[in-house]
């Protein structure tokens, strides 16, 4: 499992990450109908922990939108190096 330890609004915390599915494409407007294709996102699925690996739904709720922004991308950096 793959797992960071981070800081969200200053308070030290380990994030586990739980699922990734789909993937990152941008939507096709410029084509014939027929090749035109909706956005796809990636939808990544985190769990944060306090530093004794409990359960941290408290600071989860306190995120600013740039902290998850930060954290999904350091999450899927840290599970490439794990699959390499």
């Amino acid at each position: 499992m793959t797992s960071i330890y981070t800081r969200i609004r200053g308070i030290p915390c380990k994030v586990e990450l739980l699922s990734v599915s789909g993937r990152e494409r941008p939507a096709i407007t410029q084509a014939e109908p027929d090749y035109c294709a909706e956005a796809e996102h990636l939808e990544v699925i985190f769990s944060v922990l306090d530093r004794k690996g409990r359960p941290a739904d408290w600071l989860e709720e306190r995120m600013f939108p740039m902290d998850r922004k930060r954290i999904v991308q350091e999450l899927l950096e840290e599970d490439e190096r794990n699959r390499e």
